[in-house]
């Protein structure tokens, strides 16, 4: 999706930037996997994936109110449960 959507250069680039330290990956505790079981039950009519429900309970788990996505289809319905909706960039 990154390379469709900005170019087969970007995700090469965020690796880049995941190796040089300035972004993060979080990796998934056993209430995560817990938590993508339930989004994947509940959403399943949206036919959500595992990515999209890894992502929103690791945003629920940190309690983080944004969320940096191409994919506003899925995480403007989603609902977290720390807040009433995700402010989702770019806006």
């Amino acid at each position: 999706m990154v390379s469709r959507e900005l170019g087969s250069d970007a995700f090469p680039a965020i690796l880049d930037q995941i190796r040089a330290g300035a972004l993060e990956v979080e990796d998934l505790t056993e209430s995560d996997y817990m938590r993508i079981a339930e989004l994947l039950r509940k959403y399943a009519d949206l036919r959500v994936g595992f990515v999209d429900a890894a992502v929103l309970a690791v945003v629920e788990r940190l309690r983080e109110p944004k969320l940096a996505t191409l994919d506003h289809r899925h995480f403007s319905v989603m609902r977290p449960r720390h807040v009433e909706a995700l402010e989702l960039l770019p806006g």
